[in-house]
């Protein structure tokens, strides 16, 4: 008979257990492992041991090993991941309904001047009252999921090389060794541009904003999806813009007939605002096809197509999707993403492609804040021309998938009847529409004083329509942490909702 060891959440094992040999080693291990997760020390999204440490671990050979996961994987106990080995499985969250879709039925309303900043600004104020809350409420992942070391260790060496990066003035467009990196990487999303063609910029929304100064005057109307991230519609307002809220579904993203119809309504349309992949707040990746027709559908009305694109390598597909500037011919589509989100919060590096009005953002960019900070360039144009860079996106992928799961598990089955969600494709957000009935606003007090961070629905709109949604993260890699505070918000929104 062959020992087995049962696994402890602090790795240590306890005395070895002998189980009876009257079925087949593999299956022994099998059944160990099962009642392990059956019992909680092994919880859903957990990491299994290696096929090495499998073996080492129980001493048996890797087709004992083998035959022992593919017994947990049929019984539907863990999965099995591309490159990153075996998860305990997370159960689907199938006990709450999708997300409703928006009744397109429904014209756009009027254009309305934007005038979200001073909610937005409450909020800020509020949580700063609050600086150790648990943040459910973010848009970057933890530090701890990004390359520190190696971004460390990246700096030192451009430093020796290159001693006067923090003393001598740069590029205007920004170092060419990282846009030539960058080019060459476009390539992924189906952009075809060259080194001069692109722009670096402090971080994404400097790039967002510099394209709407590009193609509007103060006073014209910008379509923006609804809901959208706040941080445009704090741009619009800073630059005296109207906002034309157009419906965005759950599962394919900005509603083109929508647009298509406001498009003919609305004729003084300067500008619309897409984000394709992994849009925020809803999570969703455009099919494919609905991105040819609005990239065609801006380009016959002579609209500017402004996409931000800053999740689009976090989506979860075999192959990152592609960007809506893979189908631009003829410059109507200005490309606007950073490496925020997928590497270096901190450094806040961004770029931007301007399409036909490249030379004009060239001169805005000048006016407004000349070139950007060396040394940042230079370290992520050495850490993006190795597979450093893609060997990290695949462990922080997985890493949010894993997350993803869990909160989606936890809020299933934490949340009042009524609520509804669909999981997103990749990235780190949910979007959750709570009973009607429940106030956002209401909730995101609530769980402050709970110590945790959530973004009430008001901030996604300037027309006050998503009252009874919040937006979640999974940022945290305390995963049992993150489980007792979606719980802990579960109650707080049933309380709420009564």
């Amino acid at each position: 008979m062959t020992p087995i060891t049962q696994l402890h959440p602090n790795g240590e094992a306890p005395p070895a257990e002998r189980l009876p040999d009257s079925q087949p080693l593999y299956r022994q291990l099998a059944d160990h492992y099962r009642r392990a997760i059956g019992s909680g020390v092994l919880r859903p999204g957990d990491r299994m041991p290696s096929m090495r440490a499998f073996m080492q671990r129980h001493g048996v050979s890797l087709a004992t090993a083998t035959e022992s996961y593919r017994v947990l994987e049929r019984d539907a106990l863990i999965d099995a991941r591309p490159r990153a080995g075996y998860f305990v499985r997370v159960p689907p969250a199938a006990g709450l309904p999708a997300a409703a879709e928006p009744d397109l039925a429904v014209p756009p309303g009027a254009a309305q001047f934007v005038g979200i900043h001073s909610v937005i600004s409450s909020i800020v104020s509020t949580f700063q009252r609050y600086p150790d809350a648990l943040n459910l409420g973010g848009a970057t992942a933890s530090p701890d999921l990004y390359p520190t070391e190696a971004l460390q260790k990246a700096a030192l060496r451009a430093l020796r090389r290159r001693p006067t990066l923090l003393t001598a003035a740069g590029h205007d467009q920004g170092d060419p060794e990282l846009r030539a990196v960058i080019a060459r990487r476009a390539l992924d999303a189906g952009i075809h541009i060259g080194a001069d063609d692109l722009i670096m910029t402090h971080g994404g929304i400097e790039a967002v904003n510099l394209a709407l100064r590009a193609v509007t005057q103060p006073g014209d109307t910008v379509a923006v999806e609804s809901p959208c991230f706040f941080g445009l519609l704090q741009a619009l307002e800073s630059l005296g813009l109207r906002a034309l809220e157009i419906p965005a579904s759950p599962s394919t993203g900005l509603a083109i007939d929508a647009l298509a119809f406001a498009l003919q309504t609305h004729p003084d349309i300067k500008a619309v605002v897409a984000v394709p992949n992994l849009q925020n707040p809803l999570g969703t990746v455009m099919p494919d096809a609905h991105k040819a027709r609005l990239v065609e559908l801006c380009a016959q009305a002579g609209v500017a197509l402004i996409e931000d694109d800053p999740y689009r390598e976090l989506a979860d597909a075999a192959q990152p999707p592609k960007s809506l500037k893979a189908w631009d011919t003829d410059g109507t589509v200005i490309h606007c993403t950073s490496f925020n989100k997928t590497l270096a919060p901190g450094m806040r590096v961004g770029w931007i492609n301007g399409g036909r009005w490249h030379p004009r953002i060239g001169m805005l960019k000048f006016a407004q804040s000349r070139h950007n900070e060396q040394l940042s360039q230079v370290v992520l144009g050495e850490f993006l021309a190795t597979n450093a860079y893609e060997r990290h996106l695949r462990r922080l992928r997985d890493r949010l998938r894993i997350q993803r799961e869990r909160m989606a598990a936890a809020i299933a089955t934490s949340f009042p009847d009524g609520t509804r969600f669909t999981p997103p494709g990749g990235g780190m957000f949910f979007w959750i529409g709570l009973p009607r009935g429940t106030s956002s606003a209401a909730l995101f007090e609530a769980a402050l004083k709970e110590g945790i961070r959530i973004m009430p629905g008001t901030v996604f709109s300037n027309s006050g329509r998503f009252d009874h949604f919040i937006r979640l993260s999974c940022p945290s890699t305390d995963m049992d942490l993150a489980d007792e505070a979606v719980r802990k918000l579960g109650r707080l929104a049933g309380r709420i909702a009564m």
